[in-house]
C-alpha cells in the first residue's frame, strides 16, 4: 500500500471576478524550485478562463495574476477554456484544453515559446456527434460501455452534442518521429499518432475510430473505475516507463466517487501496460474533497517532482486545489511488483535500480538484499546479472554467501 500524505488547500477561490466562483485542475511546469501553475478558473455562471500562479518549491504560492492569462475568444470556446495541460516538446510548449460552448465539450490546443505568449490552434478532436458516432461504433465491435455513454449524451445533453472529448495532452517526447496524443473517447483512454497536428481532419478521425479498440492505451479494470477513466496529469518520463496518473470514476449508490489513480506504461510501446493500481492512489476523504460544487471530487491533473517525491496537484470537490505527495520510489515499486500486471524486462530493470543504489560504495550481502527489498532471489541474482553486464558492479564469495559493491 502506497503512503499519502494530504498536504492540503493550496489555492480556493476570491473575490476577483473572473475567479469568484472556484479554481480548479491546474496544470504544472517545473523549472528547478519554481512551480509555475496554470488553473481553470471560474466566474459566477460558470465561465471559465485560465488563471496563474507561481510557487517556490511544491507548495509556498509567492505570485498569483489578478487576471485570467488565457481566456475565451471564438465561438467553440464562448463559455469556457478548461483544464489545462501544459507539455515541453522539442523547444515548445503545448497548451491542451476543453473548449466549451455551452452543449459541447471539445479539446484545442495553443503553442508557445515560453510560458508568458500563446497562440491558439484550434480545436483537434473529432467533430463528430454521438448520433454518428453510434454506427461506427457498432462496426468497431466495440464494449457495450461505449454504446451507453453514446445513448448517454445523445439523450440527455442534445441529439446533435459532439463527441465528449476531455483530457487531451501529447506525450512530451515523439515515437517514430510522431506526436502520440492522449484522449479521452468514454469510457477509456486512447492514443492516436501523427506526423503534425494538420492531419487531424475529419476523415482522420473516421478511420480511426472504426479501429477505436486497436488505440485503448488504459482501461477501467477495478471497481473504482467502474464508470469510466480519464487521463490526468501530463505523462512523466522515467527510467523503466511512462507513469500515469490519472482520474477514476466509480458509480455508487450515493453518486458518483472521483478517484486520483496511477499506471506505469511501457517506455518504448505505451499501449503494453507494466502497472495498475488495483486500488485507488488516493480519494475522497477530507471535508475540502467532499464538500463543494461537485461532491466527492479528487482531479490530478499536474505534478512536480521534489527530492524524489512526487507532488499532485488536484482539483478538489470543483472548488478548490489540493496537493497530495508520495514517495516514487515507492509508488513504482506498487506498480511494478504489486499491480495487476508484471513486465519482466521492467521488473528486473526497476530491481537493477534499487541495487545499486543500496550497494552504491557499500557491500551488501545477497541475503541482506532479499530482505531489503522483499523480492525472489531469482529476480535480484537477474538485476545483478544486469549490472554486471553495464559494469557497474562486482561480486565476492565470504563465508559461503554472495556480495556485492556497485560503482558509477
Amino acid at each position: 500500500m502506497v503512503e499519502v500524505k494530504k498536504e492540503g488547500v493550496i489555492l480556493e477561490a476570491t473575490n476577483l471576478e473572473f475567479e469568484n466562483q472556484a479554481v480548479l485542475n491546474p496544470t504544472c511546469v517545473q523549472q528547478g524550485n519554481t512551480v509555475h501553475m496554470f488553473y481553470r478558473a471560474i466566474r459566477k455562471g460558470n465561465y471559465s478562463t485560465i488563471g496563474y500562479c507561481r510557487l517556490d518549491g511544491p507548495l509556498k504560492v509567492v505570485e498569483r495574476a489578478k487576471g485570467p492569462v488565457f481566456k475565451p475568444e471564438f465561438d467553440y470556446e464562448k463559455q469556457g477554456i478548461e483544464d489545462p495541460r501544459i507539455v515541453f516538446l522539442d523547444g515548445m510548449y503545448y497548451l491542451f484544453y476543453t473548449a466549451y460552448d455551452g452543449k459541447n465539450a471539445l479539446a484545442a490546443y495553443a503553442t508557445g515559446r515560453d510560458l508568458k505568449r500563446f497562440e491558439k490552434k484550434g480545436l483537434i478532436t473529432p467533430p463528430i456527434t454521438y448520433d454518428e458516432a453510434e454506427d461506427i461504433f457498432r462496426e468497431s465491435k466495440l464494449k457495450e460501455r461505449y454504446i451507453f455513454f453514446e445513448v448517454y449524451y445523445k439523450n440527455i445533453v442534445a441529439k446533435d452534442v459532439l463527441l465528449w472529448e476531455k483530457d487531451a495532452f501529447i506525450f512530451p517526447k515523439k515515437f517514430n518521429k510522431q506526436f502520440a496524443l492522449i484522449h479521452r473517447i468514454l469510457p477509456d483512454i486512447q492514443i492516436a499518432y501523427f506526423n503534425n497536428f494538420s492531419e487531424l481532419t475529419l476523415d482522420y478521425w473516421k478511420s480511426y475510430l472504426r479501429s477505436l479498440g486497436e488505440h485503448v492505451i488504459l482501461e477501467p479494470k477495478h471497481g473504482y473505475e467502474s464508470r469510466n477513466i480519464g487521463g490526468g496529469a501530463p505523462l512523466i518520463e522515467i527510467e523503466n516507463g511512462w507513469l500515469m496518473i490519472y482520474h477514476a470514476v466509480e458509480d455508487s449508490n450515493s453518486g458518483k466517487v472521483y478517484h486520483a489513480s496511477a499506471a506505469l506504461l511501457n517506455k518504448r510501446n505505451p499501449q503494453k501496460v507494466i502497472g495498475h493500481l488495483k486500488r485507488p492512489l488516493f480519494s475522497p476523504t477530507e471535508g475540502y474533497e467532499i464538500y463543494g460544487d461537485t461532491s466527492n471530487v479528487v482531479f490530478p491533473t499536474g505534478t512536480a517532482m521534489f527530492n524524489n517525491r512526487l507532488y499532485i496537484y488536484y482539483g478538489a470537490a470543483d472548488k478548490r486545489i489540493a496537493v497530495a505527495s508520495v514517495d516514487l520510489n515507492e509508488l513504482l515499486d506498487e506498480l511494478v511488483f504489486r499491480s495487476s500486471y508484471i513486465d519482466p524486462e521492467s521488473e528486473v530493470g526497476f530491481t537493477a535500480g534499487q541495487v545499486f543504489k543500496l550497494c552504491k560504495d557499500n557491500e551488501m550481502s545477497l541475503s541482506r538484499l532479499i530482505r531489503r527489498l522483499r523480492k525472489r532471489e531469482t529476480i535480484i541474482l537477474m538485476a545483478i546479472g544486469w549490472l554486471a553486464r553495464e559494469g557497474k558492479v562486482t561480486c565476492r564469495h565470504s563465508d559461503g554467501e554472495l556480495r556485492v559493491i556497485t560503482y558509477d
